[in-house]
């Protein structure tokens, strides 16, 4: 494995976040990305934390969503980012997901044309372009960065895009610098994502080879195979129920999730995930995780390499973080 990445979620304290992402830089990843999905934390402040007690990790959010910061706004984040942390941080960005979305009055219309725009202005702006756009979603008028103090010159933020569907990924491949590729996905599932890539990228005179593929894999080693195992089955138990676009490309039973979704509240409480959790299989979580010994997960990472990842993203569930950052250490 050349490229390696790290995950980070909310199942830890913020602060040994820090020292989980020194620790990964020393060890050679390439890369630490901060989840914002759930509400919970959001990517934003702990990748600025990141960027300034390392030195050469790159640092990616994986990924916010492209409804709920105005494009000014976003632009000017990762600016300052990019300030923190020159040419090391990575805008992933996805469609978010219903029924989060709704709830928090977001009306997800024209996924497609939202994400495209949002990607244009965006690159834009972070070119210190002078910008005006009317599209359906955005609307400036002559607006630009206005840095008076500072460097001036274009901004090296790579834009990838998280997508689920052939028809966001099909786009990706058009307009993105790459796909973050989902999770809780068995390897296979990378077949038909590549496919849709690489029509994309056709479109722009592009080839497969110049969209970078970086993965997030539900990673839990523990030298206890048995444990490892249980703390993969809480997490899907969590996800299943509350992100159903990823049981569907899972391939998972919605009779199962539903079943589930029974017992769980919004949030999930500790002990309904503890009440629900025998529902998920073993064989499941074999089939879309890296779950087990240090040996059972690396060999299941591979997999995912074979299916095209350039970069799995691992996400570790539980029990001890420096173990799995061990396991996967590049030097």
């Amino acid at each position: 494995m050349q490229r390696i990445a790290l995950y980070l979620q909310d199942s830890h304290d913020l602060r040994d976040g820090l020292d989980y992402v020194r620790y990964a830089e020393e060890k050679g990843f390439e890369a630490v990305w901060q989840a914002e999905s759930r509400l919970v934390r959001d990517a934003i402040v702990p990748m600025a934390a990141y960027a300034a007690v390392t030195e050469r990790i790159d640092i990616g959010s994986g990924v916010i969503n492209n409804w709920t910061r105005n494009i000014g706004l976003l632009a000017a984040t990762f600016l300052t980012l990019d300030d923190l942390a020159p040419g090391r941080i990575i805008c992933g960005m996805g469609a978010w997901w219903d029924p989060l979305a709704k709830n928090v009055g977001i009306e997800r219309s024209k996924p497609l044309t939202a994400m495209r725009e949002t990607v244009e202005v965006l690159r834009r702006l972070l070119n210190m372009e002078r910008v005006t756009y009317h599209g359906e979603f955005h609307h400036v008028d002559g607006i630009e960065l206005d840095v008076v103090h500072g460097r001036r010159e274009p901004r090296n933020v790579r834009i990838m895009i998280g997508a689920t569907g052939p028809k966001m990924m099909e786009m990706t491949g058009e307009i993105a610098d790459g796909a973050v590729m989902n999770y809780c996905v068995p390897p296979e599932y990378n077949d038909m994502a590549l496919e849709m890539l690489a029509s994309g990228a056709k479109k722009a005179g592009r080839t497969l080879d110049d969209i970078d593929r970086p993965q997030l894999v539900v990673c839990s080693v523990d030298h206890d195979h048995d444990k490892a195992i249980d703390y993969t089955r809480e997490l899907l138990t969590q996800y299943l129920a509350q992100q159903p676009h990823i049981a569907k490309a899972s391939g998972v039973s919605m009779d199962v999730v539903a079943e589930i979704q029974s017992i769980l509240g919004w949030p999930a409480t500790k002990e309904q995930i503890s009440a629900a959790k025998h529902l998920v299989p073993e064989d499941l979580i074999h089939r879309i995780t890296a779950s087990g010994t240090p040996d059972e997960a690396r060999a299941k990472v591979q997999e995912y390499i074979d299916h095209g990842a350039t970069c799995p993203i691992l996400y570790p569930v539980g029990g001890d973080f420096k173990l799995l950052i061990d396991t996967f250490a590049q030097n």
